[in-house]
């Protein structure tokens, strides 16, 4: 029996990430942003400044070989959750993002930490965006800030229909780094709870950023989803084949930039390094099929 209004909110949700990136394994660079105005670390350089930096970064990342680009507000630390996060921040990510969308024929997403949920999402309907990341659509934790949160998919979802957005997906964290879990809300509740709740795609991440999950919970996860798995941080050149065994994509930043440390530009011969690695598990694994 098909039921007209399940058959629309399933219609809404990617097949795959394969036909959504048109890659197999496909690999989201970040672009983390300079601090935006009102954060602590702005020190009045300006928009075309945070402009600049961040198409820069694109533009070695997307030479390197990377198959899409997130925009985030990496550095407006220590971060704000939700709905305190300041509308100078919000609307200067937006103006960046924006540029780099115009600039690049890949997709982008866009990731407010922490959990910018709605703000997310106005961000990338404002830059055009096509994704986003929500780092706790379902459940409940402490972020590192001290602010106890909870998911936001009954607002977000709401939201996007009444933006008529539904083409900007949701990948949607579990287990999220820079945060404890509420007691009891173990990986397989978050992701049972975050697919019923129509994310597209799960991430899984270690404690902080650049910091891995063990193998074993990417493998858990990927035995428990019904949905795609992407690595949401500390995957390099040294271990994302393993990690590509099970998770369907990654999320990458910190350890393509100099020196391996997050704040410095994007070094082209790591992105190079990372996605030739990359290049050879896609090739294994079509001839695996």
């Amino acid at each position: 029996m098909t039921v007209e209004w399940r058959e629309r909110l399933d219609s809404v949700r990617i097949k795959s990430l394969e036909d959504f990136f048109g890659v197999r394994k496909p690999i989201i660079g970040m672009v983390h942003l300079w601090p935006l105005p009102g954060a602590p670390g702005y020190i009045g350089y300006g928009m075309q400044r945070i402009v600049d930096e961040a198409l820069r970064d694109a533009e070695t990342l997307l030479k390197g070989g990377v198959d899409a680009l997130m925009v985030e507000n990496m550095w407006d630390v220590p971060f704000y959750v939700q709905h305190d996060i300041p509308p100078e921040e919000m609307t200067a990510q937006a103006v960046a993002a924006r540029a780099v969308v115009e600039a690049v024929d890949v997709p982008v997403g866009i990731n407010v930490v922490h959990n910018g949920g709605r703000v997310t999402l106005s961000i990338a309907v404002a830059a055009g965006a096509s994704f986003i990341r929500v780092c706790l659509l379902t459940g409940a934790q402490v972020w590192d800030t001290g602010e106890f949160d909870h998911g936001c998919a009954a607002e977000l979802l709401r939201a996007r229909q009444a933006l008529h957005a539904e083409h900007i997906k949701i990948f949607a964290d579990v287990d999220k780094k820079h945060s404890v879990r509420f007691p009891g809300i173990d990986l397989a509740t978050h992701i049972e709870w975050t697919e019923f709740y129509l994310a597209d795609a799960l991430i899984v991440s270690g404690k902080m950023t650049g910091a891995a999950p063990e193998l074993e919970k990417v493998r858990r996860a990927r035995e428990l989803a019904t949905r795609p798995i992407l690595m949401g941080s500390g995957t390099n050149a040294d271990n994302i084949a393993d990690f590509l065994q099970y998770a369907d994509g990654a999320i990458v930043g910190s350890s393509l930039k100099k020196d391996g440390v997050c704040e410095n530009p994007v070094d082209l011969e790591r992105v190079q390094r990372y996605m030739d690695v990359v290049r050879r598990v896609r090739e294994a694994s079509w001839r695996a099929r």
